[in-house]
């Protein structure tokens, strides 16, 4: 079945990056010039994603109205002349079909899933967080759905890291690896430390679901205090059908949910930029020279 959706859980409040995110959400903060959602809807799209159904709160109506047309604006950038511009922020709208969700129901990452269950039906469907990013080729998107249409099982998006921090940062796939780069998950371990990281595949951006992901969540029970993960219904659900952790092939993580991942992210992309790249490397150079 062609997997035609994708949800992007972006509900959270921001705190790590206070007080920028006061009145912005954390997954409209720019990279360079674009903002992180936007990086993470275009992956989606490029993989062939059609409906676009964002879960967010109170405090995120300019994730909508970023997605939406801007009548005014598009009046102004004809008006002085700003062609390129104007077609820039109408490609935005046209991206795909946005729905939006408020979310509603306990804290923890599984709840806007679950929130999206009645928009996403009986079809296999794509999850993707709303402040990070794999830049990969093919695209990230596109390797999970090629992965889960030959796996036929749900897919967990990874990366290949030996690095201690990372263990206590990101969920560990533990499982036979039945072929380079995929790991048949028997349990995911979540924030493992490393002393007891099972693997050097964590699960860390872009997740494929059946719908019985959804009974699996209902299933969790929640310790008072707890969060409502999806980890914890993953484990449910390997008792009942394949997953398979895969690692994102030619593929550069940046992790935007925190502030060196955040400002890593700014400074590669923007050297990758024609228009900005040159100065920005030079200015880089002076500023390592003058710090020996």
């Amino acid at each position: 079945m062609k997997i035609r959706k994708a949800v992007i859980p972006a509900a959270g409040f921001g705190t790590r990056f206070l007080p920028a995110t006061k009145a912005q959400p954390k997954e409209m903060l720019p990279l360079v010039d674009k903002p992180i959602i936007q990086y993470v809807v275009e992956d989606a799209v490029e993989a062939g994603i059609e409906d676009i159904v964002i879960v967010t709160g109170w405090h995120k109506r300019t994730i909508e109205d970023h997605f939406d047309y801007p009548f005014e604006l598009e009046q102004r950038l004809r008006e002085s002349g700003k062609i390129e511009q104007l077609e820039e922020i109408q490609k935005i709208a046209n991206l795909a079909n946005f729905i939006y969700i408020r979310q509603k129901g306990p804290i923890g990452n599984a709840t806007p899933i679950l929130n999206a269950k009645e928009v996403i039906g009986n079809e296999p469907f794509l999850v993707l967080w709303g402040d990070d990013y794999i830049k990969a080729e093919p695209c990230r998107s596109r390797q999970l759905i090629e992965a889960f249409n030959r796996l036929n099982g749900s897919v967990l998006g990874a990366i290949r890291t030996r690095s201690p921090e990372d263990t206590k940062k990101y969920g560990f796939a533990a499982g036979e690896e039945i072929e380079d780069g995929v790991i048949k998950v028997e349990k995911l371990i979540e924030k493992p430390g490393p002393e007891r990281a099972p693997s050097d595949l964590a699960v860390v951006s872009g997740l494929i679901f059946t719908p019985d992901i959804f009974d699996a969540i209902e299933a969790v029970q929640v310790p008072p205090g707890e969060e409502l993960v999806y980890i914890d219904a993953l484990n449910i659900l390997l008792k009942k059908q394949p997953v398979y952790a895969v690692e994102i092939k030619s593929g550069k993580y940046y992790d935007c949910g925190n502030k060196l991942g955040y400002l890593e992210a700014n400074v590669e992309l923007g050297l990758e930029r024609e228009d900005l790249g040159p100065e920005l490397l030079e200015h880089l150079r002076r500023l390592v020279a003058e710090k020996k």
